[in-house]
């Protein structure tokens, strides 16, 4: 059987690993051996001249004992320290050596196992079994796919039967990669459902806290993911074997990812960024696979981003019985990593050969750098950029200002709700002569587009993080948890600052203007449409309910105004459907206007009350003066 010849070859390279560790440590431990007796013969040599040198008291030959084994104790510090950092730089050096042999090895049987599929496929082919006489034999060179991975599918609860599969092969261990995908892609359709339960297997398969009994043989787990336990197996060399197993060409590919620790502006000049992931030759064209970054995490299903396209959840096989459905555990994982579109794939990672960008027209190292910093929600959220413009580093006006957009797609406009932080680009400081820098920004939404208008407070450089979750108007108003997930990041650079920039009023977190009202309230504004209102010394703000809203309240603020003695400039009043706020303004100037609501209640037969919170509705940005 092919795979025990494979097991006995990879036994013997491991043996090697071993046998060649030893040998280098030893020679690590000769060589310190000998520069420690070379060192302690140069002390003992020193201490008896400095003993030899005049005849010295009893007192003086004590101090200089002391002195000497003080001396000698430094010395043995320092050659443990010194033993340990060379070993750190071998089991480094070594670790690279063996995962590039690994590697190897893996691409060999991968290819051997490969051809062995193809020769059983020809003679087991038939006539009318189209799908296995289109699937290549020998791995095509890699071309742009011609369809998106929408038209491959288009919610991954299409594969919910795969999934669970896989969820439940990876409760156990198999003896052999053999069994192990048999068990995976025995029932599976197509090529695409093969690729997808390998994904899921790795993803759900809790691969770094695997524990082994060290002396195992070969035919036990131990020799199956002893690469991932020694770490000379990397989840993307695991997944390229397994492909081949399933007879699916595979490949593992070199280049930079925008992972952890990664900001914008950074660039790449370094190893610090280097990454793999994988392309597998499915649905009739090279598609990309990144294993590593959709790996397994066990959550409260509670957490789990409910609306808002594609789910990335899935039941554990069972709920603890008096738990709630709401509290039951699920595997979280991100959909977006499995057969990404190239053109989102850019984003995050950079091959080093540029045909394995996938795209009509490859991009170079600085225009990637340049791209704009995204995660996988943004693409999830079918989020988009509709400026051209758009860079990850943005440079301020001359004003001081820099305007990032952000377009929605239709069915998410009435669901999303966007978030963000802003704090000095080298450090965790996110106040500026202690006024918060969120006081810098203003977030809007017009129709499609959300729009964060930051304007610097001194010159310098600034780091947007800007966050989304999609939330039912239900939600919203019962005051469920709501968690927000970083969608992009962005460097605001403000080279020369001329203007003095006064931070606006300290109203509730969030978007400014009225559109978040009319989407998760029905509540529609007849008097003002836009976040930034001109008015003299009076206003009236006039909305209609579109659904039974009560208990409103209004807050007034003003930078250097306290919010109490604000309170009774501003009022409202409720006529059949029509809510009217009325604002008298006590000077000029920049005030910003808080409102407040909460739903009627309601009950039917079927359950209790809701509870719903008073909720924060919109806020508007009011410029009062003499000449409005």
């Amino acid at each position: 059987m092919m795979e025990m010849k494979h097991r006995m070859e990879e036994d013997d390279l491991y043996k090697k690993f071993a046998k060649q560790r030893a040998a280098e440590e030893a020679k690590i431990n000769e060589h310190l051996k000998e520069e420690w007796e070379t060192e302690l013969e140069k002390l003992t040599s020193q201490f008896e001249r400095d003993l030899a040198m005049k005849k010295r008291s009893r007192e003086e030959s004590k101090v200089l004992t002391v002195r000497h084994q003080k001396d000698r104790d430094e010395l043995e510090k320092n050659m443990t320290i010194k033993r340990e950092v060379k070993k750190e730089s071998l089991t480094r050096k070594m670790l690279e050596h063996e995962r590039a042999a690994t590697a190897a090895l893996v691409e060999k049987h991968s290819k051997e196992m490969m051809r062995l599929i193809q020769e059983k496929r020809s003679e087991y082919l038939e006539d009318d079994d189209e799908e296995l006489e289109q699937y290549p034999a020998s791995p095509p060179p890699p071309q742009p796919p011609p369809q998106t991975k929408l038209d491959i599918y288009t919610d991954p609860e299409e594969f919910a039967q795969v999934d669970q599969l896989a969820i439940q092969v990876a409760q156990e261990d198999q003896k052999t990669f053999t069994d192990l995908v048999r068990m995976l892609v025995g029932h599976c359709s197509s090529d695409v459902e093969k690729a997808r339960t390998i994904f899921r297997w790795i993803t759900v398969k809790n691969l770094n806290s695997i524990t082994f009994d060290d002396s195992a043989h070969g035919d036990t787990p131990m020799g199956l993911l002893r690469g991932i336990k020694y770490g000379t197996e990397s989840y993307h060399v695991l997944f390229k074997r397994l492909c081949s197993y399933a007879g699916l060409h595979c490949v593992v590919i070199k280049g930079y990812s925008k992972s952890a620790g990664y900001q914008p502006g950074v660039k790449f000049e370094d190893n610090r960024f280097r990454n793999s992931w994988n392309a597998v030759y499915v649905a009739g064209a090279w598609r990309f696979v990144q294993c590593n970054w959709g790996a397994r995490h066990l959550v409260n299903a509670k957490e789990v981003p409910k609306p808002g396209g594609k789910s990335k959840s899935d039941s554990l096989r069972q709920t603890s019985r008096g738990i709630g459905r709401r509290n039951s555990l699920r595997y979280e994982y991100d959909d977006h990593y499995f057969l990404t579109d190239p053109k989102e794939f850019i984003y995050e990672f950079f091959p080093l050969q540029p045909e394995w960008q996938l795209l009509k027209a490859p991009i170079s190292l600085h225009e990637f750098e340049e791209l704009p910093f995204v995660r996988s929600l943004f693409f999830r959220y079918g989020l988009y950029f509709p400026d051209e413009h758009t860079k990850a580093v943005m440079y301020t006006d001359s004003t001081g200002a820099a305007t990032i957009r952000i377009g929605m797609p239709s069915h998410m406009q009435s669901s999303l709700i966007f978030h963000y932080n802003l704090k000095l680009y080298d450090s965790d400081k996110d106040q500026y002569d202690s006024v918060s820098l969120k006081r810098f920004v203003m977030q809007s939404v017009v129709g499609s587009l959300v729009a964060f208008r930051v304007h610097a407070p001194c010159s310098g450089a600034l780091l947007l993080d800007i966050f989304a979750n999609a939330v039912t108007p239900r939600e919203y108003l019962t005051g469920e948890p709501m968690k927000f997930k970083s969608v992009c990041k962005f460097k605001i650079v403000c080279e020369d600052l001329q203007t003095v920039m006064v931070p606006l009023p300290d109203c509730a977190s969030g978007e400014w203007g009225p559109a978040k009202a009319t989407r998760l309230f029905g509540l529609e504004p007849i008097t003002h449409q836009d976040a930034l209102v001109f008015a003299g010394r009076d206003l009236e703000l006039q909305f209609n309910m579109t659904r039974p809203l009560t208990d409103f309240m209004a807050t007034l603020h003003k930078n250097g105004s306290e919010e109490k003695r604000l309170s009774k400039y501003v009022s409202h009043r409720v006529s059949d459907d029509i809510v009217t706020f009325t604002l008298s303004f006590p000077e000029e100037g920049q005030y910003g206007l808080d409102i407040y609501t909460r739903e009627v209640a309601t009950s039917d037969s079927t359950g209790p009350t809701e509870k719903h919170l008073l909720t924060h509705c919109c806020k508007y940005l009011i410029n009062s003066s003499k000449r409005n």
